[in-house]
């Protein structure tokens, strides 16, 4: 059998190659993360995806550090947060249980996005961010005392990024984008700035494949970032999960079995082959060397998916009830 070769990267606006396959950091512990890190690089990964709500791009940067990688060769995102930027363990607490950070004036406002900036590139150890999205359309703040107390404040996402634009021409970020966006939010964002978004980060999996708002973004020419490629993999949403776990999926089980690898790495597979960049996530170095094995899937193979999960939709990560604000308002999750 002759199996295609998949591609490595996109071309975005800019003229900056991305490659399409990078490491997620949500919910990794910093030390374990730098580890984690410096091993993916060193197998061959040159794209690591981050965040401030993360709290650990310092841990993202040691990592790097440690690679002996030269700064170029490597692409790095990281994301604007909601909230204010702070550095201390409460960050990634509150990120690995799924709270709120609160306490501290929003980062969404025009004139903190800059230093927003500064204080990521300080913490990652890096002169420039080759990818900066802006992590949520909504500005929200927290209150310390009680998470359930959360207010959505009055900045326009439009505003935020006139700011973001700017770290573009001062040369703090190469390139800009955005993540958790509706088609309503997006048509407004980009029918009312200077320079267009380059890439949009969100939830994509054979159980929510998003196909009206992926061609949506084929139409415009906006790459698609995909988080979550193997569903649910999180406790965290077990109470969210009415479906069978997708790597059991008998179209993806025999997938698996037909190229000789994981079901997993089939689904990694899967949003390269239509296109997308993609964002396992793992910091145990058998994992993270496994997801870098993607395979050119067939058009009978991707609708062989999309046949075995018809009918099966779950939208995973989606904090609309908690953040008291509409995420994804207008998508069809079920096509």
């Amino acid at each position: 059998m002759t199996i295609a070769t998949p591609p490595t990267h996109v071309t975005l606006p800019s003229g900056d190659r991305m490659p399409l396959v990078g490491l997620g950091c949500w919910q990794s512990e910093p030390e374990a993360l730098t580890t984690a890190v410096a091993h993916a690089i060193k197998v061959g990964y040159r794209h690591i995806d981050g965040a401030t709500i993360y709290g650990n791009e310092e841990a993202l940067g040691e990592g790097i550090k440690q690679s002996g990688v030269n700064r170029k060769d490597l692409w790095v995102t990281t994301k604007l947060w909601n909230g204010k930027s702070i550095t201390t363990r409460i960050t990634a607490i509150c990120c690995l249980l799924m709270l709120p950070l609160g306490g501290y004036i929003d980062d969404h406002r025009p004139e903190d996005v800059i230093k927003a900036c500064k204080r990521s590139l300080e913490l990652l150890g890096l002169d420039y961010i080759d990818l900066w999205l802006m992590h949520y359309p909504a500005a929200t703040d927290t209150n310390p005392n009680d998470y359930n107390d959360i207010k959505v404040l009055d900045i326009p996402y439009t505003e935020t990024w006139k700011a973001m634009e700017e770290c573009v021409d001062k040369g703090l970020a190469k390139n800009i984008g955005i993540s958790n966006y509706s088609r309503i939010e997006l048509e407004n964002l980009w029918n009312n700035c200077r320079i267009k978004p380059a890439v949009h980060q969100l939830e994509r999996h054979p159980y929510l494949p998003q196909n009206a708002f992926m061609k949506y973004h084929k139409e415009i020419g906006l790459h698609v970032t995909a988080y979550s490629p193997l569903g649910n993999t999180n406790p965290s949403f077990a109470d969210r999960d009415p479906l069978p776990p997708i790597q059991k999926n008998s179209a993806v089980v025999a997938l698996a079995a037909k190229y000789g690898i994981s079901p997993a790495n089939v689904l990694i597979s899967l949003q390269v082959s239509e296109g997308c960049s993609v964002l396992p996530k793992s910091v145990t170095p058998k994992r993270i060397e496994e997801n870098l094995k993607v395979v050119q899937l067939t058009e009978v193979d991707i609708r062989s998916i999309a046949d075995a999960t018809k009918g099966q939709r779950a939208r995973y990560c989606d904090f609309s009830e908690i953040i008291g604000y509409k995420y994804y308002e207008g998508l069809d999750d079920s096509d």
